[in-house]
């Protein structure tokens, strides 16, 4: 019985080991395929003339990724399988004299296991981030030669739209600038005719004590009422002609 479980746990090292040494070499190519993938390549199969471009193309090491992938999980469900075997095992009350031995085995196995499964998960996030990147880079490749590619007319379609764009936001400045200037010639003409509102009241005052100058106060106000005409006239015409500046 005692040689039986022996050679049981011989046969189960060796399936381990077997599994190892076979996942040894597939995560070794499995990482040469993912430093070496196609970054010169397109995502439709097309190859560049470049001399650096690799013998395989996007497609093909896309294809040859999923299929080493999957094998490499097999292995590692199978060599996971193995070690939980390992484990009965060394639960089997007719090995608990070798059970420290067969422990520190098993512990070894296991550690092997999770840097094995680590190593390939790292892998393959890394080609998944690279195959991201340049499908990316190959959209916007594609963007830029169909721009490119485009015929003069809608290129020059294009400009001119452009130069619209630009000539509306000019416009859209120099009318913000020309309020800016009227709300505040509002504000100063306000403030100048509460002065005025005080003066003249103050006037008719002394207009209403000396009958004398009443006849200047009202030249005076005539003269006033014909310099505000002139003023608001001015303002109205500078406003008008930056408007019809700005729209031109």
């Amino acid at each position: 019985m005692a040689a039986g479980s022996s050679n049981y746990w011989e046969d189960l090292r060796k399936q381990a080991r077997q599994l190892e040494n076979e996942l040894d070499l597939k995560l070794v190519s499995f990482s040469k395929l993912c430093t070496s993938y196609s970054g010169t390549t397109t995502r439709d199969g097309r190859r560049d003339s470049s001399d650096t471009t690799p013998l395989l193309n996007g497609s093909s090491q896309d294809r040859m990724f999923e299929t080493m992938a999957v094998e490499i999980e097999q292995l590692l469900a199978k060599l996971t399988g193995v070690n939980d075997k390992m484990a009965e095992y060394t639960s089997t009350p007719g090995v608990t004299s070798l059970n420290a031995a067969l422990m520190h085995t098993l512990q070894r196995h296991r550690d092997i296991l999770q840097d094995y499964t680590h190593e390939f998960n790292k892998t393959k996030a890394n080609f998944i981030a690279i195959r991201e990147r340049e499908d990316l880079l190959g959209s916007v490749r594609k963007d830029i030669e169909s721009y490119k590619s485009g015929s003069g007319v809608n290129n020059r379609r294009t400009e001119l739209f452009l130069k619209e764009h630009e000539h509306l936001r000019n416009s859209d400045r120099l009318i913000e600038d020309t309020i800016s200037i009227a709300m505040a010639t509002k504000e100063n003409v306000t403030s100048q005719r509460g002065m005025l509102k005080t003066i003249q009241s103050k006037v008719n005052s002394l207009a209403n004590r000396f009958p004398a100058i009443n006849s200047l106060v009202q030249r005076i106000n005539l003269r006033k009422r014909r310099d505000t005409l002139i003023l608001g006239g001015v303002i109205g015409i500078c406003t008008i002609l930056l408007l019809l500046y700005a729209f031109h």
